[in-house]
């Protein structure tokens, strides 16, 4: 009888301790916390967050570059597909295909989201637009900004919100860190060029809503601008990417032109028509032509920006630069952000770094 009674006594003990035990898994799987997103919304989401999507221009790059992937539960239309200058959706084409599709390029198909129930949106929306669909949805959004320069301190606030939300802020601090090295290294080795040494440069045929030709160009030019470059866009007085009278172009005659891939096709047909034009630059007749990996699809893709800054800086200033190859040092950075060398698949695509003969 004795035993009987123990026995009883330890599985109502055993019982208890695993209603306690699934009490508290339930209690932690339910627990939430509160952050602040970069449009300055309280956002309610949860302590661990297993699941997620991401809406809109920059989210789901970011995410990759957080190694955040196994988060993701859905992707957008124009993610599929892609081409080879949208390089985080280029190599993970396959991971992205299996997964459903909830919306596209910032238009969100509200009825998949709530059937998918991830636990959080991440939108590159503003304040009202990232409450509505907070409200349609019922699930919580964290809004970041639409980024379109490669050093900015936007991107080093989006990794933190982004290392806050999927608890992994080692890896943002990680990322800051390496981006600000790449910042202070090829700062460090201009820092004591004068202007008046500094060649005039151009870049035409910069991607932009679409492909430009040579007019294509653009002020502030994020490989041109870190390395304090003389980017002849920059004397309009304009910022971003715009279309440039390009017979303004020629008057400043840049001493060193690149050219964007994505541009070439029209600017080598543009080439067919008025070779006079072309040949009137002093930068084509002293093959002084170089190129740039195309890094803006669907805004700016930040690996491939760091890469054309180090072509460019190394084409600019090759005394300062002697001991960097552009495409180890573009499989490095690919490595870094990515967590794979892509070099050469792009190399296979066309797109490296090289002197450009236009119209060849």
């Amino acid at each position: 009888m004795k035993k009987f009674i123990m026995l009883c006594t330890v599985l109502l003990m055993l019982s208890a301790c695993s209603k306690s035990n699934t009490a508290k898994e339930i209690s932690v799987s339910m627990a939430t916390r509160t952050i602040t997103d970069l449009a300055g919304r309280e956002v309610t989401i949860p302590v661990n967050v297993k699941s997620i999507i991401c809406v809109n221009v920059g989210t789901l790059r970011f995410t990759t570059y957080m190694q955040a992937l196994d988060l993701v539960s859905g992707v957008e239309q124009n993610e599929l597909k892609p081409s080879i200058s949208k390089l985080f959706s280029f190599v993970n084409n396959d991971k992205f295909s299996a997964l459903p599709v909830i919306g596209d390029n910032g238009k969100t198909f509200d009825e998949e989201i709530i059937k998918l129930s991830p636990e959080v949106i991440m939108a590159a929306f503003d304040r009202e637009s990232a409450d509505a669909l907070q409200t349609k949805t019922g699930i919580p959004v964290v809004a970041i900004p639409l980024i379109d320069n490669a050093f900015d301190d936007i991107c080093y606030d989006t990794l933190r919100l982004m290392g806050e939300v999927y608890n992994k802020k080692e890896r943002a601090n990680e990322l800051i860190q390496y981006m600000r090295d790449i910042n202070a290294d090829l700062k460090n080795r201009i820092k004591d060029i004068k202007n008046e040494d500094k060649p005039s440069v151009y870049a035409g045929g910069i991607s932009f809503k679409g492909a430009h030709g040579f007019e294509g160009t653009e002020a502030l030019y994020s490989p041109f601008y870190i390395i304090d470059a003389d980017n002849v866009a920059d004397r309009t007085g304009q910022t971003g990417a715009f279309n440039i009278d390009v017979e303004q172009v020629l008057e400043w005659d840049p001493a060193i032109i690149f050219i964007d891939f994505n541009g070439l096709p029209l600017i080598n047909e543009d080439y067919a028509k008025r070779p006079d034009f072309y040949n009137s630059f002093n930068a084509i007749k002293n093959n002084k032509v170089y190129s740039q990996i195309s890094f803006r699809s669907n805004a700016v893709n930040i690996e491939l920006a760091l890469a054309d800054t180090y072509y460019a800086a190394k084409t600019i200033y090759p005394d300062r630069f002697t001991d960097i190859d552009p495409a180890v040092k573009a499989d490095e950075i690919f490595e870094k952000m990515l967590g794979v060398k892509c070099y050469d698949m792009l190399k296979k695509a066309g797109y490296e770094f090289r002197p450009i003969k236009i119209g060849k």
